[in-house]
């Protein structure tokens, strides 16, 4: 029998190596239908796996407590599978080259504990080439097998969307690639036992690699422009939701929206594909064009944040501003790449105090990634301006009149002299009357509202 029916009667196992945003609901798909291992060198991850606790928040307690995944550490036991699934990270640098390491460590892993007969497929974003070029000859290299010969590979990208609960991996149509027609179809058929939306089959790995690459490359440079937009109206002292409000009723406006990209996808995938560009001897203009833009909005946030307490009579140093949400997506608790880190960093170069509300936030990452603790919001006290910096679903029910509690009480009023006719020119909120500094980034709560009670209210 071949290995997908070896795996659809259960007699072959499916391993899955790396078990994050990605690689968990994976496998626990897959064990729903076959026998999986779920592999992690991350003890501590496996520990809380056994004990039905899902950190990563994308399927819930209740799930991991009930799968049929087999979670282990040891990488041993890799060597019981035939059919492969790896979903490492794949980073960047600090000069935005491409992190290949934890992929390189991975099929490093697998090559040591390989079998004969195996089907290795990696899902990890990569520019193209990756697969071919620099894991397969590592694993040869580790098992002392030839790839085509004594095993086979593929690549089939991942498309999950940390937090969405609609577009999942059985909802999503699932591109497919092998190294030839056989290893293709069976890996068209494997993951056709989980995909309830079909399998595409690519020509080739690399089409397969290029394709994921463009999907993210493709959003961030539509994000790069909506932020290049706000920055524009801004100055002109336009509200920018209204206007692609406006705009969005033509049926073929594209309704992006300004806002800060981070995460371990849209902020990191383009990478790749310019680097790659790079080597090839071609200078990435667009791409890179939207990357710098995407890049220094949590700086621009920051920088607007500051304008508007100077315009509310407020001190700069030694103040103080509540930030809430610093995960790189709302209703998710990765903070990988948090673009709101470039906020509270921006605001620590003016002597501003940032103190950070998330109740969604996985702590322990954010503490070993940024040495930053969250606060309770009961906390929230004495601030001179608070920033929305992500909608999560547990702050959309905050109401804005019970928002000026958490303000310094203690402004004083304007110089008359100086700002007596300002209520008379139409100008946004009045400088010390209303101290309320209202940065809300995402747009969470109606400019209309804020500004008739008080706030001196910002948004993208």
């Amino acid at each position: 029998m071949t290995i997908y029916e070896n795996i659809k009667n259960r007699q072959d196992k499916i391993s899955l190596i790396g078990l994050g945003y990605v690689g968990m609901p994976i496998a626990v798909a897959f064990a729903r239908k076959a026998e999986v291992i779920g592999f992690d060198i991350n003890q501590e991850k496996i520990a809380l796996y056994r004990n039905g606790i899902d950190p990563t928040m994308e399927i819930g307690n209740e799930v991991i407590r009930n799968t049929t995944v087999d979670f282990t550490s040891d990488e041993e036991r890799l060597r019981e599978a035939r059919f492969h699934i790896i979903a490492v990270p794949t980073p960047v640098n600090d000069d935005h080259t491409p992190d290949l390491m934890p992929l390189r460590s991975a099929s490093q892993v697998l090559g040591r504990n390989l079998t004969k007969g195996s089907v290795v497929v990696f899902e990890s974003t990569v520019y193209p080439g990756v697969t071919e070029e620099i894991c397969v000859p590592i694993i040869e290299q580790e098992s002392g097998f030839k790839c085509g010969k004594d095993f086979k590979v593929g690549y089939s990208p991942e498309r999950i969307n940390p937090g969405d609960k609609m577009h999942r991996l059985e909802t999503i149509i699932k591109v497919v690639s092998g190294m030839d027609d056989e290893s293709l179809e069976t890996i068209a058929k494997v993951y056709g036992m989980v995909v309830e939306a079909g399998v595409y089959r690519a020509e080739s790995i690399k089409v397969a690699e290029a394709a994921k690459v463009i999907e993210n490359s493709q959003r961030d440079i539509n994000i790069a422009f909506m932020n290049e937009l706000s920055i524009i109206f801004n100055k002109m002292g336009i509200d920018t939701k209204e206007v692609l409000a406006a705009a969005g009723t033509k049926w073929n406006f594209l309704k992006f929206t300004p806002g800060l990209v981070g995460g371990h996808c849209i902020g990191v995938d383009p990478y790749y594909l310019t680097y790659k560009a790079e080597s090839m001897g071609y200078h990435s203009q667009v791409i890179l064009a939207g990357r710098e833009i995407n890049d220094n909005m949590g700086k621009y946030v920051a920088e607007n944040t500051v304008k508007k307490m100077i315009k509310a009579n407020k001190p700069i140093n030694g103040s103080k501003v509540a930030i809430f949400g610093i995960t790189f997506k709302e209703n998710c608790p990765d903070v990988r790449n948090s673009k709101v880190v470039d906020i509270i960093r921006e605001l620590e170069e003016y002597g501003v105090e940032a103190i950070v509300i998330d109740p969604v936030a996985d702590k322990r990452s954010l503490w070993h990634e940024y040495r930053i603790v969250t606060r309770n919001i009961d906390e929230v006290e004495h601030v001179d301006a608070l920033i929305f910096a992500v909608p999560h679903d547990e702050f959309k029910s905050l109401q804005l009149e019970n928002l000026k509690k958490w303000f310094n009480s203690t402004e004083k009023g304007p110089d008359p002299a100086v700002h007596g006719d300002w209520a008379a020119s139409g100008q946004e909120g009045s400088p010390g009357l209303d101290p309320y500094v209202l940065i809300d980034v995402k747009g969470m709560f109606q400019r209309n509202n804020a500004a008739a009670m008080g706030y001196l209210y910002w948004r993208l």
